[in-house]
């Protein structure tokens, strides 16, 4: 198995331990926003995360969601680390969260685990290798159009008066089987990429939302751009992704609502 993803994997798994066991518990929580919540476990897991990264790669750059960063010079690989993918999710009790670990190289997606530890589903890939759900491998689904598709996408906690995601929200419903919001987008794109979900689409995500579950869509088959058509990099103003077949209509639809938007 790829070193790097060995590492990622081990990591996780230490990472979603400290998760499993917080969710049990009764949670200590801030805010770093309005609604933008942190807990106890976030930085306990973030605290995990780093070090063991530090540890085994320590020529490698880090950036992870709650403040910690390893800089370091021209570095080729920088990792993406959010230790708690759905946190309000986690403080609420809803079991759909997750720790996430993705590698880029040269900014390019090349590793991703992702590890939701209520169901123990452990989500891999790296580059040229597939991806994988507990080991077995995985494909994005066969839907063919948007309208027999069910899709998903996610709304900011941070300015959420000004996002105009709501207008996407409504064509892409009236458009397809469902949208689906579950609060985790490391999860929905580990969706798309098995196939639970043919498409998702949000604004605004930080690089440590998308770094592993961008590998996992394109290593099952999946297309992950940008407005534009344009391979995403994590980190993007504009995040599609899909099983391919309805990749043209999502992106459609997202340019039509973004000039209908500008025009109001």
């Amino acid at each position: 198995m790829n070193l790097f993803l060995q590492a990622a994997i081990e990591i996780a798994r230490e990472a979603g331990s400290i998760l499993r066991a917080g969710y049990d518990r009764p949670k200590e929580i801030e805010y770093k926003g309005e609604v933008d919540l942190i807990t106890d476990s976030d930085r306990r897991s973030e605290e995990l995360v780093v070090s063991r990264l530090r540890e085994r790669f320590p020529d490698h750059a880090i950036v992870a969601e709650e403040g910690s960063r390893q800089e370091t010079a021209n570095a080729k690989y920088c990792w993406h680390v959010d230790p708690l993918d759905g946190t309000t999710n986690f403080a609420h009790g809803y079991p759909c969260f997750c720790v996430s670990l993705g590698l880029l190289q040269d900014g390019e997606p090349i590793v991703g685990a992702v590890l939701n530890p209520v169901y123990d589903e452990l989500f891999t890939a790296a580059l040229g290798e597939g991806a994988y759900l507990n080991n077995r491998p995985i494909r994005v689904s066969t839907v063919p159009a948007l309208s027999q598709s069910l899709v998903a996408t996610g709304f900011p906690t941070h300015h959420r008066k000004k996002s105009a995601n709501i207008n996407y929200y409504w064509e892409f419903t009236l458009r397809s089987h469902g949208v689906r919001r579950d609060g985790a987008a490391a999860l929905d794109l580990c969706a798309v990429a098995c196939g639970r979900f043919d498409g998702f689409w949000e604004f605004g995500l930080k690089s440590w939302d998308t770094a592993a579950g961008t590998i996992l869509v394109r290593e099952a088959g999946g297309v992950v751009t940008d407005i534009d058509g344009q391979p995403y990099r994590p980190g993007g103003r504009v995040l599609i992704a899909s099983n391919a077949r309805i990749h043209e209509e999502m992106r459609e639809i997202v340019a039509r609502v973004s000039e209908q938007v500008a025009k109001a």
